[in-house]
Parts: structure tokens; C-alpha cells; sequence
């Protein structure tokens, strides 16, 4: 009896949350099919930390419908981020390992490259925090095999395009767009937004760093591509 007890406690009870939570998730993006998120988890926790210093202090997020978003702003992402995003189905393992063969030939405290797709960045800021280990990893696969099922691509670029991280406190292309050039998201042009794609990797840096010369030449390869870019 104390054995089966033990197996209970120590294996059935931890399988059992970690089942509910995974459906936790799963009903959670099977609503958001059809209704828009509001604030992602990320979202809240950066506001918790501007909050820290000025408690009076609110994330900046307008949520706009993918019609009403530039088409330059979605190419200039796609070319940015994720230029095989209509085709895989999540995960890009070539990108991944390309992204860790790099890093590992990079020395200590140069920049490290990513190889997560525009998916896993959506699951990362809807459910996840900031942190970095194995297992927030493994939830943030498991999340975006979710989402690539239950939404199409459209919708997962949709909501992505209005959650990301422009700058500090600044979420979404609509936000991002009248808090760097004054103008609705609809209204970018190709250059304005090749600018707003490359700064999603490093957003809080290039907010504060708005005249970095590798913005301004990154930005030019970005414009380049930008008509190859195949979107959902």
C-alpha cells in the first residue's frame, strides 16, 4: 500500500498537472481562434517590471485586424524572422541547428543567434516568461505544435503581428508604428518597416539606439528581400 501511495504521489499526481495544464493551453488557443488575446503573459510581466520604478506605468498595445496592417510591415517580418514561415509546420530544424552551429563557434558574450520561428516566438509571448531553460523549451514546442493545428497561418501572423515587442512598453504594429513614426500600421512604408523587423530581436536596445548603424544596414538587406517574402 505505501509503495502504490508513493507511485500516487511522486508519478501519477505530477502527470496529472502537467496533463491539465497542457489543456489549460490547449482551450486557451482554441478560444483564441475567434476572440483576440488581450495581454500575453510577457506583456504582464514587462508591465510588472516597468511598474517596479513607476507604478503608474502601462504597456502601449492597439489591436488592429491583420486588413489593417501594411503589407510592407508583414513581408519585412517574414523576410526578418521567419522567411520559411508559410512552409514549415512550427519548427524550422534547419534554422535551429544553422542558429546553434553558430552560436557555438561564437565566443563568450558576442551576440547569440535564435533559430525560433515566428510560431514558437507567438507561444513563448502568449504563455511563457522571459526565462531560459530545457523545459520552458520543451512547453514552448509543445505550444506551438498547438497553435500550428488548431489556427492557420494567417490567424497565428495576426495575432503575432499585435502582441510582439516593439520597444519598451510598446506591443503590437499599430502601437509600434504611431510611437516611432506617428502614422497607423496601415500606412508603413517599405523602408519604416524594415526598420520595425529588425528590431524584434533586440527591441528594448533599438528603441534606445534608434540611429545604430547596423539598424540602418540591416534594414537595406531586409528592404532587399522583401518582395520574396511569401505570406499566409
Amino acid at each position: 500500500m505505501n509503495k502504490l501511495k508513493k507511485l500516487k504521489w511522486f508519478v501519477i499526481v505530477p502527470v496529472a498537472i502537467l496533463l491539465a495544464v497542457q489543456l489549460y493551453f490547449f482551450v486557451q488557443i482554441w478560444w483564441w481562434v475567434d476572440h483576440n488575446p488581450s495581454m500575453t503573459a510577457f506583456m504582464r510581466e514587462q508591465q510588472a517590471a516597468m511598474q517596479e520604478t513607476d507604478p503608474k506605468a502601462r504597456v502601449k498595445q492597439m489591436w488592429v485586424p491583420y486588413s489593417a496592417i501594411s503589407v510592407n510591415l508583414k513581408r519585412a517580418v517574414i523576410a526578418s524572422e521567419d522567411a520559411n514561415f508559410a512552409e514549415h509546420e512550427g519548427v524550422d530544424w534547419e534554422a535551429m541547428q544553422k542558429a546553434y552551429e553558430h552560436n557555438q563557434e561564437k565566443k563568450k558574450g558576442t551576440k547569440v543567434h535564435g533559430g525560433s520561428t515566428i510560431t514558437q516566438q507567438l507561444a513563448k509571448n502568449l504563455f511563457l516568461s522571459g526565462s531560459r531553460s530545457y523545459l520552458r523549451k520543451g512547453q514552448e514546442l509543445i505550444i506551438t505544435y498547438m497553435l500550428e493545428m488548431l489556427m492557420d497561418k494567417r490567424r497565428i501572423f495576426e495575432i503575432y503581428l499585435n502582441v510582439a515587442e516593439f520597444g519598451r512598453g510598446i506591443y503590437g504594429a499599430e502601437a509600434a508604428a504611431r510611437y516611432y513614426y506617428r502614422i497607423p500600421a496601415s500606412r508603413l512604408g517599405a523602408e519604416q518597416a524594415a526598420r520595425l523587423a529588425v528590431m524584434l530581436p533586440r527591441p528594448k536596445y533599438f528603441d534606445a539606439h534608434r540611429d545604430s548603424s547596423y539598424l540602418a544596414r540591416r534594414a537595406g538587406v531586409i528592404m532587399q528581400r522583401m518582395n520574396s517574402a511569401e505570406l499566409p
